[in-house]
C-alpha cells in the first residue's frame, strides 16, 4: 500500500483514527508506517515548531501541522515533493518524499526546500501482519487518492474528498456491517 492513502470507515473502533486520513509511506512483510494527513495540532504550526529549532520564520507562512498519529507523537516529520530530497529522505512509490531530519524544515524557511510540504508530528505504524489483519475487517479503505488529495485539500475536507476519488459519496457509509 505504499504510495496510497488509507481512510478510516465509519466505527473504525478507535476514536484516534476517527477520519483519519493515512498517508501511506512504507508497508511490507515487516510492517508497515504512514502519516496522519487529516487532522491538525491544535495551537502547534510551523512557526512554533521553526522556533524550537531556532530556525528564522521570515517569510514562512505559519502553516498548520498536522496530527501524523498516534506513535512518538513527539516525532516530526514532512512529506514533500519530489523536487528536494535531503540525505534522509525515502522516495514513496514515485508520488512523494517523507523526511524525518531538521534539514527539511530548514530547507523549507530559506526557500530552497520543496514546493509542496506538509508538516506533521507522530506516525501510524503497525508492525508484522498487523494492518493486514485491520483492513480483513472493517477498519480501513484504501485508495491511490490524487496529488490534489495531498496538496490541494484541506485537511479538514481530505476524508470525504478521499472517497469521493474513490466514487463513494461517505454521507452513505455505515459504521458497521450487516449479517446473512
Amino acid at each position: 500500500m505504499t504510495g496510497q492513502f488509507l481512510l478510516a470507515m465509519p466505527g473504525i473502533g478507535d476514536p484516534r483514527f476517527e477520519h483519519s486520513v493515512i498517508a501511506m509511506c512504507a508497508h511490507d512483510e515487516k510492517g508497515a508506517l504512514g502519516i496522519g494527513i487529516g487532522h491538525r495540532v491544535e495551537g502547534v504550526g510551523l512557526h512554533l515548531l521553526l522556533n524550537q529549532f531556532e530556525i528564522a520564520t521570515d517569510g514562512v507562512p505559519d502553516a498548520p501541522v498536522h496530527a501524523g498519529g498516534p506513535v512518538e507523537p513527539q516525532r516530526g516529520f514532512v512529506i514533500h515533493s519530489r523536487d528536494w530530497s535531503g540525505s534522509e529522505s525515502i522516495d514513496v512509490a514515485g508520488r512523494w518524499a517523507l523526511t524525518a531530519t531538521v534539514d527539511a524544515l530548514r530547507a523549507i524557511a530559506s526557500g530552497s526546500g520543496p514546493s509542496k510540504w506538509i508538516v506533521a508530528l507522530g506516525y501510524a505504524g503497525w508492525g508484522e501482519g498487523q494492518l493486514d489483519e485491520e483492513m480483513r475487517r472493517h477498519g480501513w479503505f484504501v485508495t491511490p487518492g490524487t496529488e490534489s488529495l495531498l496538496w490541494e485539500t484541506r485537511p479538514e475536507a481530505r476524508w470525504r474528498e478521499g472517497f469521493s476519488s474513490a466514487g463513494i459519496d461517505s454521507r452513505l457509509l455505515a459504521a458497521s456491517a450487516g449479517q446473512a
